[in-house]
């Protein structure tokens, strides 16, 4: 595991507002019955949807809180929910499309925040 990542997760674990999210039951079964390779394409294909246009479409709001797939959980988790706490958080500026190297990063994160909490259960 990125030890870089590892230690924002941990970081971000701890707050009031991230550390609140955890993948339900039902989130859990699906991406035991779906394998992580599948979830893994799926953050890549939610990611260059909502978040990697230059504004994206109801930026802020474009990420549901309470929805089946786990990758939106995990990307309220871990601030890769909207451009503002890709900014804030992982200092991906705003105003511009995501490169193919911060989308690996953004699905890096997701993903090894999807595992921890797999590893939990």
């Amino acid at each position: 595991m990125n030890k870089d990542i590892s230690n924002l997760l941990d970081s971000l674990a701890k707050t009031k507002f991230r550390g609140s999210f955890h993948l339900n039951t039902k989130m859990i079964l699906y991406t035991k019955e779906k394998g992580i390779d599948k979830i893994r394409k799926d953050a890549y294909e939610l990611i260059r949807k909502r978040l990697a246009p230059e504004n994206p479409k109801n930026d802020g709001k474009q990420t549901p809180m309470r929805q089946v797939h786990p990758v939106f959980i995990a990307q309220h988790a871990t601030g890769c929910c909207c451009r503002g706490c890709l900014e804030r958080i992982h200092h991906i500026p705003k105003g511009k499309e995501l490169s193919k190297e911060e989308i690996d990063y953004i699905v890096e994160v997701i993903i090894l925040w999807i595992e921890r909490e797999l590893e939990k259960k």
